[in-house]
């Protein structure tokens, strides 16, 4: 499979020189399967130019699956060109945020005052499918899920194809039991061996003593995951709005260093906008 992140900035967008390395754009990544179909996972601003590409390369059907329903997960939606062409069909993930199908989800910010046209006007053939929960298969690509730990809940992924897996944890607190958390050695399990894992890293240690309970994961908490399952690729997600590149290669730098002192192989890295992976 073929993976694509277009966004990995956390809770809103941001722009400037200082965030041009690792990019300003929210939640979206982009899963190809062996077999052709295409996967879209989150709605962030980074949707918007995942549109732009497949407008150019003519690719007209996809899949879009949700983590969660917070505004920097489903906020370019809107803005996803595609949606305005009579020739694409998208099959969207239905279940249910906080007691709302995703129909309701994405119908309430796409009314007045918050946007000028609905769901009604768009051209595109719009399904909502909800067979795309739990275990599921996309083309050549079987998809697992697990709940987050995160407020107001959520969804992990992990798809694999052909013996390798890819997991995607964004926007999950390792140090804090939310109502629908699975626990730390759950998502320890659900990641073992894993080839790629992105995974929520927003806080350094001494943020997170400040903003426990938030939602999101420490770094060292994510390190510790990543080394006892085993994981090959780490790259850490959900990048912290005030994060400038400078201050994420220091991070990367202090985590290289402390998983050399552990004897650990794995490689660790932050996920960047327009980063490719082939597994």
């Amino acid at each position: 499979m073929d993976i694509k992140c277009w966004g990995s900035r956390g809770s809103i967008s941001v722009s400037g020189k200082q965030y041009l390395k690792y990019g300003g754009d929210t939640t979206c990544i982009e899963i190809t399967a062996k077999s052709g179909e295409t996967i879209i996972v989150d709605a962030g601003t980074g949707i918007r130019h995942i549109g732009n590409s497949f407008i150019e390369s003519n690719i007209t059907r996809y899949y879009l699956l949700f983590t969660h329903a917070h505004w920097d997960h489903i906020l370019g939606f809107v803005f996803f060109r595609p949606l305005f062409f009579s020739k694409v069909k998208i099959m969207i993930q239905d279940r249910k945020f906080s007691g709302i199908y995703t129909r309701d989800v994405l119908n309430e910010v796409m009314k007045p005052p918050f946007f000028p046209i609905g769901l009604k006007d768009l051209e595109a053939d719009i399904k909502f499918e909800k067979a795309l929960n739990n275990t599921f298969a996309v083309g050549s690509i079987k998809i697992e899920t697990i709940p987050l730990s995160h407020s107001g809940g959520g969804l992990g992924y992990k798809f694999i194809e052909d013996d390798k897996s890819f997991v995607f944890l964004t926007d999950n607190e390792l140090g804090f039991d939310h109502p629908e958390s699975m626990g730390f050695d759950a998502y320890l399990n659900f990641s073992r061996n894993a080839d790629l894992l992105f995974h929520d890293g927003e806080y350094t240690e001494e943020e997170y003593k400040r903003k426990k309970g938030w939602g999101h994961s420490s770094i060292q908490d994510v390190l510790d995951l990543a080394v006892k399952a085993n994981v090959k690729k780490l790259g850490l997600f959900h990048l912290n709005q005030y994060r400038t590149d400078d201050q994420m290669d220091k991070i990367i730098n202090e985590c290289r260093a402390d998983l050399k002192k552990k004897n650990s192989v794995l490689d660790c890295f932050a996920a960047s906008c327009n980063m490719a992976i082939h597994l």
